[in-house]
């Protein structure tokens, strides 16, 4: 039997933990060729994202992919994260949250993420991602 990643259920546990604190709940990723994100907001390869339920619509914290439609810029985006590339769940307010290792990607696969070009977005750098306050 496969052995089941605790990881999402961790997100999802966190997410519920900011919601019900009032905090606004951020995503740090880790942004490879499966994750599609807008690509002008990723900065060294990662992108921290505010999944709050007044920033998101139709959010889903499925298993193996994080899904959700939010604006950046003006303009509404479809987002898809693969939760193996999530880096961190945090919340803004006080940073207090869990950090993950990102797996890295081996071959392309098929999945909500994926962009029609593995070219498509920015390898991300070497190393743990780190989290800094921006006030």
């Amino acid at each position: 039997m496969a052995e089941i990643s605790t990881k999402p259920y961790l997100i999802r546990a966190l997410y519920q933990w900011c919601a019900d604190a009032g905090y606004t709940p951020q995503l740090l990723v880790a942004v490879d060729s499966h994750t599609r994100v807008p690509q002008a907001f990723v900065k060294d390869g990662q992108i921290v994202m505010n999944i709050s339920a007044g920033a998101t619509r139709n959010l889903k914290l499925d298993n193996d992919w994080i899904q959700f439609s939010a604006r950046f810029g003006g303009i509404s985006h479809e987002i898809s994260i693969p939760v193996d590339r999530v880096a961190a769940i945090f919340a803004r307010e006080n940073g207090q949250g869990l950090h993950f290792e990102p797996v890295e990607t081996g071959e392309s696969t098929d999945g909500p993420g994926a962009p029609s070009s593995p070219g498509d977005a920015p390898v991300p750098p070497k190393g743990k991602p780190s989290l800094k306050v921006v006030k």
